[in-house]
Order: structure tokens, then sequence, then C-alpha cells
């Protein structure tokens, strides 16, 4: 039997035979350079080349299909669709084409679907106040150690049109036949007030919503643990702290009572508002910008108030 070859003997030229007589010579390492493969490493190889070559393709041609929506529109998109609960896709379009973003109903119709809708109870309890807020009122108490090593008791109603005190006063013992009478102080003719805002306070009793229903007022408890429904009156409470009661000692009812007017003096005509346009809440009239600037002591010189002379 003859074996014959199935591959003929691969024939060298003289370049190739002078090429590896001198890389056996002086290249030691020359097995290492080689690779031997299988079909499917070749197949694999030139599949990854394919997919390489077209996508340089593809970055240097232009972009065809649906626009790629930007992040500033789905942002703008979502913020739409949770401040306005009411909205639908034609009315958030609408809005988008006014400011400018090019961009299809049916895609913003597609996006609404990944947007929460939810608006949870803080922001709806904050829009139910701003539009009501000419017609809304709140009262809290808060306390004030004495020299004595004492507590007095300060209670006091806020408005939440232009965040006027409506009324306050000191005590050592708070009741609810106390709380009573100081409402009837606050609002003695004519109501002003649609709803009361109030916590569940032991000191009201029992008396304190008998009174207000009374006066044809609606009462609005908050919910147990949240002082941030009544965030008008907290507020106040935190900046009365920070802009007297942490410089003062209070050494009577009548010395906190004089140290209180004159701060609710000050925080109705001098003190201004971030959320009032900077205003104060007895609005207040705007120098030119001419004459010499004088200030004028507020508050036993805590604060001052500052005006140009004529």
């Amino acid at each position: 039997m003859v074996l014959k070859r199935r591959h003929p003997r691969p024939k060298f030229s003289p370049l190739d035979k002078l090429f590896w007589t001198l890389a056996c010579q002086f290249w030691s390492a020359w097995k290492q350079a080689l690779l031997v493969v299988t079909p499917e490493t070749v197949v694999r190889w030139h599949r990854a080349g394919f997919r390489l070559y077209w996508s340089l393709i593809s970055r240097v041609r232009q972009r065809v299909g649906r626009k790629k929506v930007s992040k500033e529109v789905r942002d703008l998109l979502f913020q739409m669709v949770a401040e306005n609960s009411t909205w639908g896709a034609p009315r958030i379009h609408g809005e988008l084409l006014m400011l400018g973003f090019d961009v299809s109903e049916r895609t913003i119709s597609r996006w609404m679907k990944r947007a929460l809708r939810d608006l949870g109870p803080a922001r709806r309890w904050l829009s139910f106040l701003h539009n009501h807020r000419e017609a809304i009122a709140a009262m809290d108490f808060f306390t004030v150690p004495t020299i004595t090593f004492g507590v007095l008791y300060c209670f006091f109603i806020i408005g939440h049109d232009r965040r006027r005190i409506l009324h306050f006063n000191v005590t050592r013992h708070p009741t609810g036949a106390w709380v009573v009478q100081q409402l009837r102080e606050a609002f003695p003719y004519e109501r002003t007030t649609e709803f009361l805002l109030l916590d569940h306070d032991s000191k009201y009793g029992t008396e304190v919503p008998v009174a207000i229903r009374s006066m044809d007022i609606k009462a609005v408890r908050t919910a147990v643990g949240c002082p941030w429904q009544n965030g008008m009156a907290e507020r106040w409470v935190g900046s009365c702290r920070r802009e007297l009661l942490d410089h003062v000692i209070a050494i009577s009812e009548s010395h906190l009572r004089r140290l209180l007017s004159s701060y609710v003096e000050y925080y109705h005509q001098d003190r201004t508002h971030c959320g009032l346009q900077k205003q104060a809440p007895v609005r207040r009239a705007r120098c030119s910008g001419r004459g010499r600037v004088v200030a004028w002591p507020r508050v036993g010189g805590l604060h001052h108030r500052y005006e140009r002379s004529a």
C-alpha cells in the first residue's frame, strides 16, 4: 500500500530559506510568536471584525429613526406630571412646544407611563394651604424657661396670608378656658378666618374645639406627630427663638410679654420675608437711592431697620 500526501509539500523560495536561517540564529523565541487556532476562532474573529466595521460606519452616517429624548426633556416632563396631576399628554406637549422643545405627543405619552403621579401627603397639604391661605390661621404653644427655672407658655395665632401675628399672650398655667378667652380676643367681632389649624395638644381639651365651632370657624386638626402640617406656626417659633429668645432670659410673664410685643412689632413692620417677595407683613415703602443710610435699633438693639435720611 502506497501512502500519498493529501496536500503537496510547500515550496520554499531562496528568500524564505534565508529568513528562517537568520531567524533560527538571531531570534531564539520565534516559536512563541506562532499561533495555532481552530476554525471556530477564525470565525469568531471575523464576526467581531464585522461588528466593528459596521459600528464605525454607523457613527459616520446620519442617524435614522426616532430622535432620542434628552435628559433635560425627561426631567422637565416628570416635573410637569408631578406638579400637575390633571394634565395629560396633549397639555404637557403644548407646554413643551411653548418652551421650544421639538418632541412628539406620542413620545410624551410613552414617557408619562414612567412618571410617578403620587404627590404624597406633604405636597397635597401644601397645595391646600396655598389655595386657602387668605382664609387660614394657625395657633400653637411654645415654652420659654425663666430665670428661676420655671416654664412660661406662649400662645399665638398667625395668619397665613401675610404671616401676621393675629394674637399672642403668655401664661404660667394654660387651660382650656384661658385658650378660649384668647380666641375671643383674637376674633372679637366678626370672623376673618375660615379655617384654624391646631394640633392635638391636651391643653385644648374639649372646650377649645367647641368654642372654635361656635365662632363659625372650621377647626382643622393636624395628624399626630406631623408638625410640618402646621409649618407656618412652626417656622415662626423657630424665627422667634433664633432672633429673640436665644439672646434673652425671661424674668417674668410681663417681661416676656414686653419682649414678644417688641419682637412682633419688628416682625410686622421691619423684617423682610423670602416668602413675601422680600417684603414685610406690613408692606414697607422702598427708599430712593439718595441720602445717607440711617440705622434704627429694634428689639433692644438685637435688630435694626435701615432707611435713607432725606
